[in-house]
């Protein structure tokens, strides 16, 4: 009877141990032989963001955290940062450095989602004919084209890190190739294409000649 007893207490244990609070955060598991530390989104942090604050590839955080091109990262998600024990010595939230959006709207089509039979390799952000497009982060433009195939009036701007804006679908540019810009800068207006009438700024950020999903730099 005492041992039942005793064995019945154990498994009472056992199972209390096992219960975690339900506000506990669902940690990312460290990779095989990866040493790191976890992070915790805070509000306005954005993927990028994070990738400085510890001076590690975005490239590298997506991967060991499994998340696919097109998610977004949300405000409590918990990230495994590979190779680190802290953050470098820079803000932990926005500056004046970051990306902001190019204009207003509502996104009517996602990264890598089929699109006109065309897979997306920006975002697609409807606003009306004629809506101001902003420079989305200080860089110099590298070229213009009052008709690049499908995307019709084009702007992209190289922000001198390996990241690159391209900014599609104009109906108006503003600005020349070799000319230096503010973030924030009027850059062209709102349009549309000859494949599609329809009025929205295709935006993306390229990494290289690797397009990226721009909700992962973008604030939210």
């Amino acid at each position: 009877m005492r041992i039942s007893i005793f064995i019945l207490v154990i498994l009472i244990i056992a199972g209390c141990a096992s219960v975690s609070s339900p506000n506990a955060p669902i940690l990312p598991p460290l990779a095989q032989g990866v040493p790191g530390v976890h992070h915790r989104v805070e509000a306005g942090q954005t993927l990028w963001r994070i990738s400085r604050i510890y001076d590690v590839d975005i490239d590298d955080i997506i991967r060991l955290n499994h998340i696919s091109e097109d998610a977004t990262v949300e405000i409590g998600q918990v990230l495994l940062i590979p190779n680190r024990v802290s953050g470098q010595n820079i803000p932990v939230k926005s500056s004046g450095d970051d990306f902001i959006w190019p204009l207003k709207g509502r996104v009517i089509s996602g990264f890598g989602v089929t699109y006109h039979n065309l897979i997306n390799k920006g975002i697609n952000i409807q606003a009306s004919a004629g809506s101001n497009i902003l420079a989305a982060r200080s860089g110099r433009v590298v070229f213009c084209s009052n008709n690049f195939g499908n995307y019709g009036k084009t702007i992209i701007i190289d922000h001198g890190d390996g990241l690159r804006s391209v900014y599609a679908r104009a109906s108006e540019i503003f600005v020349q190739p070799g000319e230096n810009i503010q973030r924030g800068t009027l850059v062209g207006r709102v349009g549309s294409s000859v494949r599609d009438k329809n009025n929205y700024l295709h935006f993306e950020i390229r990494k290289g000649a690797m397009p990226q999903n721009p909700l992962f730099y973008l604030p939210r």
